[in-house]
């Protein structure tokens, strides 16, 4: 597994290429969508983040301090139910229930792999499918990153599902991602024919490009990093 930048992550028998925009800040995105990620600089004292149900006993409550940039959104639709909370400045901390197990394995990624503190609530109409679900999640995560959106995908999954999670809802993940966001996003599979892995490799590479393109480098002295001196979609 490879990323486009400078950093490098091996992993034997699979390979991706997943690359991001190199970025350092956030903007939030305009009151004109409000379903965007918003980050923004706490204000309020060190809190823990509120749960809907009991994390499980292996994740401890995620705490945040005044500094973190931290985004909440809430998307409520006659299909689903969301609330996403993300700290880009978390230490790993998962806690997420969408109702879709493999979904929820792959969030844990995110949040392992990008050092992003991630806490999920879901309920859709999952007796139908895991498509609303998986889509809104996805809609909910996004990050005003650049407002370039694009999504390049070029997975060769060998099976229709993994466990009980349709592999075309993979694609359907990151495409929602990306248009909220307004990210460009490469996802290329080098190597892999386990559908599991493959996957998981995405999430894990995906997460590493998303920290290194959001991480703050105190170089630019909280100057946007672009040189045209803003992020925006106009």
């Amino acid at each position: 597994m490879e990323l486009s930048s400078s950093a490098q992550i091996l992993r034997p028998k699979l390979g991706f290429t997943v690359s991001l925009p190199r970025r350092s800040s956030i903007v939030s995105s305009s009151s004109s969508r409000p379903r965007y990620l918003r980050m923004e600089t706490q204000s309020q004292p060190r809190q823990s983040i509120s749960c809907a149900s009991s994390p499980s006993n292996n994740v401890s409550p995620a705490t945040s301090n005044e500094s973190d940039r931290v985004g909440e959104v809430k998307r409520v639709t006659k299909e689903t139910n969301v609330s996403v909370k993300i700290n880009l400045d978390g230490t790993g901390l998962a806690d997420s229930s969408t109702g879709i197990p493999f979904l929820d394995h792959m969030l844990d990624q995110l949040a392992s792999h990008g050092l992003f503190d991630v806490h999920v609530r879901a309920t859709g109409d999952v007796h139908i499918d895991d498509h609303h679900t998986n889509e809104d999640i996805a809609l909910a995560i996004g990050t005003d990153l650049s407002g370039r959106p694009y999504l390049g995908y070029n997975l060769e999954i060998p099976t229709q599902r993994v466990g009980n999670y349709d592999t075309q809802l993979v694609e359907h993940f990151f495409q929602s991602l990306v248009n909220t966001s307004g990210m460009t996003l490469h996802i290329r599979q080098l190597a892999g024919r386990n559908s599991h892995h493959i996957i998981e490799a995405t999430f894990k590479a995906f997460a590493r490009a998303l920290r290194q393109a959001t991480e703050n480098d105190p170089r630019r002295g909280g100057t946007i990093p672009s040189s045209k001196g803003v992020l925006s979609r106009s």
